[in-house]
């Protein structure tokens, strides 16, 4: 299990977490999402056999946040 903690702008609210959270807790591998609105970070543990930072990063971005 690996874990990796994105800065992440453009989030301001509990819909804003839960959309992250969700669609991110839906990719394959990720084990676990967690959102700090106060420090602009998501953290996402994941396997590295079948996710990957890149995608996660990518799936956010999708969302219309962005990703430093």
């Amino acid at each position: 299990m690996k874990e990796t903690t994105l800065e992440v702008r453009g989030m301001s609210c509990g819909h804003c977490v839960n959309a992250i959270e969700g669609s991110v807790g839906e990719l394959p591998g990720v084990l676990q999402v967690k959102v700090d609105l106060q420090k602009a970070q998501v953290s996402v543990s994941y396997d590295e056999a079948t996710s990957s930072p890149t995608a996660i990063k990518e799936n956010i971005e999708e969302q219309g946040y962005g990703v430093a």
